[in-house]
């Protein structure tokens, strides 16, 4: 059984209570309206979102430019409704309010359910579920909270996620949130803790799955505010926990300074008023009939018979007055818009492809929009944190180094320990996001190591741009430099190639580095961890002329 904890036991904000079976009231949670606001702190969140020149990548470019000046805020502050916002470090079932929310499957089993949501209510929980016949995808319904201190549970069923239907899982995760609101309020109960309802079996990307259920509620409590008195998010994981402190000041803004920043950093397409994505081509598109003064009809002919005036008046240019143009064509039609688009794409796969007959491999295709990119490289990250890359680590071709001489993270690349024969690619590309994820958030360098490289086969440009597309454009901003050691004249074409075909202004950043201590200029050679290789790589193709390599340390330094 719970036990209420006294006040004196208040847990901090953001952390569980020290006693796991514990009532946690509603009054020991601080508001969010009250939490320590940290827009300004760039060292506490996404840098790249936090600074006025590295915008989010779901903002449209329009948005991006105009910095927002001018713009109406989509999410103004409301005081009344940020003081019903709690965020709270812990199990939603650890809380003394009206109803918790459980995410589950159809059939609404236990082995599907939040993890240790049954043990703590007991076994009449599970007995219970049984007879409600199930629950569809994004709807809820509502089971007595038996021996946890809430009085009732609300269980939904999350939508899985796949790129391909991304809005649809979209819309499904909103109604998921919308409709337990709805539950609550017909249960007659005004307080709800949530829990993040997505699974890592059923693939949903944290940050998009925190953006929906955020700006879902924000939605419902403009419209049901007076009928709900406090909506708990509640996290598990530090990553939860800081998605969702840089997420809340977007949409419940507490001041008119975070007002301000949510214009530069919301998504473009932060939903209709209910909260789900907003698609034209589905929209039903009707003009109204335009206001004209309607002329009287001529008169007929003198001399015709009664009869014959209807047909007259019917063929006549009298029903042309009522026939406006731009009603029957629509103008920029999304439809026609879309069959543009898979022409265009068709032709493209159609036609020759003089990259593949170059042998640079398929540079087709349409551009990815900034969406499309956040969306995949978010699939990727969540599949690759899920699987044991060790046996790529152990092959150092990427691995992190220090810092550069003006304190941004290395990544470093050693092209001669890409073995393309002995390489998954696929699970190679997984790699490369697990490892950049962490460095490309801020400004970042690269060092690749092209010593003795030139003797292993490298992939094509097209799998170069799709690397790049899955990194997104993030990764593209924050990029400092890649210095390149010992390039060759294969290397400097490849790299002109790259420029023209996918991508000028990420390869314009390449500096061509023929000697280590040029290198030592931008990078301090205590912050790499240098092959032997590329040592004695160095001494062929330079001579070694006033050089000395200290055997014991590899440190390479002038001759006296």
């Amino acid at each position: 059984m719970y036990v209420p904890v006294a006040d004196s036991a208040t847990p901090e904000v953001g952390f569980p209570n020290e006693h796991g079976d514990s009532v946690v009231t509603l009054h020991q949670v601080p508001r969010w309206i009250d939490a320590e606001q940290s827009v300004e702190d760039d060292d506490n969140g996404d840098s790249s979102f936090s600074n006025p020149y590295f915008h989010d990548p779901l903002t449209s470019q329009s948005e991006a430019e105009s910095g927002g000046i001018g713009s109406v805020s989509r999410f103004p502050v409301d005081n009344e409704i940020n003081l019903k916002i709690y965020l709270w470090r812990g199990h939603p079932w650890n809380l003394e309010v009206d109803a918790m929310v459980n995410s589950t499957n159809e059939i609404m089993d236990e082995a599907h359910s939040s993890p240790g949501l049954h043990a703590a209510a007991g076994p009449g929980l599970a007995e219970e579920c049984t007879t409600l016949g199930g629950c569809r995808t994004g709807m809820a319904k509502a089971t007595c909270a038996y021996d946890l201190p809430a009085r009732k549970i609300i269980h939904t069923v999350g939508p899985k996620y796949a790129v391909k239907y991304h809005t649809a899982a979209e819309n499904a995760l909103s109604h998921c949130y919308r409709s337990c609101l709805e539950v609550l309020i017909e249960n007659g109960l005004r307080s709800i803790a949530f829990g993040c309802i997505y699974t890592e079996a059923k693939n949903y990307p944290r940050e998009p799955a925190a953006h929906v259920a955020i700006r879902t509620v924000r939605r419902f409590l403009e419209k049901q505010k007076d009928n709900i008195a406090a909506v708990v998010f509640c996290t598990t994981s530090t990553m939860d926990t800081e998605i969702y402190k840089r997420l809340l000041p977007l949409y419940f803004p507490r001041d008119k300074h975070e007002e301000e920043v949510a214009l530069l950093k919301l998504p473009a397409d932060a939903g209709d008023e209910n909260g789900e994505t907003v698609i034209d081509e589905r929209k039903i598109r009707i003009k109204p009939l335009p206001k004209k003064q309607v002329p009287k009809p001529p008169e007929p002919p003198a001399g015709i018979p009664v009869s014959d005036i209807g047909p007259i008046r019917r063929t006549s240019s009298y029903l042309d007055s009522f026939l406006d143009p731009a009603f029957m064509s629509l103008i920029k039609d999304p439809d026609e818009r879309r069959v543009e688009q898979w022409g265009k794409t068709v032709q493209a796969q159609n036609g020759w492809n003089f990259s593949k007959l170059l042998g640079l491999g398929d540079l087709g295709g349409p551009p990815l929009s900034a969406a499309e990119e956040y969306s995949l490289h978010s699939r990727y990250l969540s599949k690759a944190n899920s699987l044991n890359l060790s046996e790529l680590a152990e092959m150092k071709i990427i691995y992190r180094g220090g810092i550069d001489s003006e304190g941004r993270p290395i990544i470093v690349v050693v092209g001669a320990h890409f073995l393309l024969r002995c390489l998954d690619l696929d699970r190679f590309v997984l790699y490369v996001v697990k490892e950049f994820e962490p460095i490309i958030q801020k400004p970042y360098t690269i060092v690749y190591f092209h010593s003795a490289a030139s003797l292993q086969t490298q992939p094509d440009l097209g799998w170069m741009r799709r690397l790049q597309q899955i990194l997104g454009r993030k990764h593209q901003r924050n990029l400092h430099a890649i210095y390149v050691l010992h390039p060759s004249l294969g290397l400097k074409v490849a790299v002109f190639a790259l420029q023209l075909l996918v991508d000028n202004a990420a390869w314009k950043k390449v500096v061509y580095v023929d000697r280590l201590m040029q290198l030592f200029r931008y990078v301090p050679r205590e912050q790499l961890t240098i092959p032997d290789f590329v040592f004695q790589h160095d001494l062929e193709v330079n001579g070694g002329k006033g050089l000395m390599v200290d055997p014991r340390t590899k440190y390479v330094y002038h001759r006296p």
